[in-house]
């Protein structure tokens, strides 16, 4: 049985505060925007990728194979493997990003952080596209594009672009469903 309150109605606890989490921009209070900064590394981690992509394909520097038949774009032999090649990189790009911001067990990235990821493995795959193109303008032979703009060092399906972002969203989600120990051995 309750009594009445003698003195008025009984206190209340305070309400309590929400914590200071992160917001769905990804700025972490005290850690000075690490979603900003993660992102700005994943779109800079382009110009790598593009020189790589120059380094390694047919028609470009063609390290790869070392094949002469390979090396210029003339032959409709390398356009399929250029592709394939920068197609590789930014998938391998898009895994290691999606690893560096999935976070722990304890701690996912916010809905924010995730978009702003995604746009940057975007941002990303167009830098490399642009700095491959570029390199081979620098770098590269020049080609005879009369017969075919493919014969330039160039990327013939666009969709390779939408590798980097796909697997950053998927090795996020991946880890989300999956989640580590955090790197503690299991008991």
């Amino acid at each position: 049985m309750t009594q009445p309150a003698i003195d008025g109605p009984a206190p209340h606890a305070p309400e309590p505060t929400r914590p200071e989490g992160p917001s769905t921009t990804g700025h972490h209070p005290g850690r000075g925007g690490t979603a900003w900064v993660k992102a700005a590394v994943i779109a800079a981690a382009g110009v790598p990728v593009g020189l790589l992509w120059w380094l390694l394909a047919p028609s470009g520097l063609n390290l790869l194979t070392g094949n002469p038949d390979l090396a210029t774009g003339t032959n409709t032999a390398t356009w399929l493997p250029r592709d394939l090649v920068l197609a590789g990189l930014c998938l391998l790009a898009g895994c290691i990003a999606g690893s560096f911001v999935s976070g722990s067990k304890h701690q996912q990235p916010t809905t924010g952080t995730v978009l702003l990821v995604v746009l940057a493995g975007a941002a990303g795959a167009l830098i490399a596209w642009g700095t491959g193109v570029l390199s081979a303008e620098w770098w590269g032979a020049p080609a005879d594009t009369s017969a075919s703009a493919s014969v330039a060092f160039s990327l013939r399906s666009y969709a390779v672009l939408a590798l980097w972002p796909a697997a950053i969203a998927l090795a996020i989600f991946l880890n989300s469903l999956f989640p580590g120990s955090g790197g503690k051995p299991r008991a």
